[in-house]
């Protein structure tokens, strides 16, 4: 499961260009080298047949019955069973969203047992790229205990079996990745479900590479940021690598 992604230092102007998007609302939009659940990331929907690039919170709501015996509802961040009746009805294109992201994480265990995240993206310049996602806008529940009733837009992202890459490190699912902008307007036009998800077959060839998380240090405050896309860490290296030989990293995936 999917619950921390990056955008590095991608702001507007890059996600704007990247999406071919006409609409910007995502206002004074921050950095987000660490994006985690609950908190608010851009999303890009259509809007009157025009891509628009929005904020909005990570988590859809729960199915009724996670939420027994429970005041608070946190959200799903993954999406996996569209054929639950819970998700069917978000799965029509006016409910459709793309997710960017620069990289993302799943976590491995170190030699004490403790949870590390393992970052993947398609280069170490850590290039943009989305997942395919379902948003819900104007939804009212409690999020937060401390915030009582809001009333917020929503999105989360589908989930598929992995990779070569990605199962390595956690073998039951990870975030169905769009590659291509045809497939981004497909995902967020079909008219049906079917059509839309027909490319999120399981384990498809995406290149990707993995970095492990470095220690939290004084210079690192930010436990879980991806090291290579926090303002406090050194710029990635425009040395170009070959993108596709295993042979080219060691077995922890740091380059040689």
């Amino acid at each position: 499961m999917c619950n921390l992604y990056s955008l590095g230092r991608q702001g507007p102007d890059a996600l704007r260009a990247f999406f071919q998007a006409t609409r910007d609302a995502t206002g004074n939009m921050p950095e987000l080298p660490a994006i985690f659940p609950n908190t608010a990331a851009p999303v890009v929907y259509l809007r009157e047949g025009e891509r628009t690039l929005s904020m909005m919170r990570w988590g859809l709501p729960s199915p009724a019955f996670a939420l027994e015996g429970r005041k608070v509802d946190p959200g799903v961040t993954n999406v996996r069973n569209v054929k639950s009746p819970h998700w069917r009805r978000w799965l029509k294109p006016e409910h459709r969203c793309l997710v960017p992201f620069a990289s993302f994480s799943e976590n491995t265990k170190d030699a004490s047992g403790k949870a590390v995240p393992v970052w993947f993206a398609f280069g170490e310049e850590r290039p943009l790229a989305c997942f395919a996602g379902l948003k819900v806008e104007g939804w009212t529940s409690v999020r937060k205990a401390k915030d009582g009733e809001t009333t917020d837009n929503l999105y989360a992202f589908l989930t598929i079996e992995p990779n070569a890459e990605v199962g390595a490190v956690h073998p039951k699912a990870m975030p169905v990745i769009l590659t291509t902008d045809e497939e981004r307007d497909v995902w967020l036009r079909a008219p049906t479900s079917h059509d839309a998800t027909a490319h999120c077959s399981p384990g498809r060839p995406w290149r990707m590479r993995r970095w492990p998380s470095p220690p939290r240090t004084a210079t690192s405050p930010r436990a879980g940021s991806d090291p290579s896309s926090s303002r406090l860490c050194p710029p990635p290296t425009t040395r170009r690598r070959s993108w596709s030989s295993a042979a080219a990293t060691d077995r922890s995936g740091h380059w040689r």
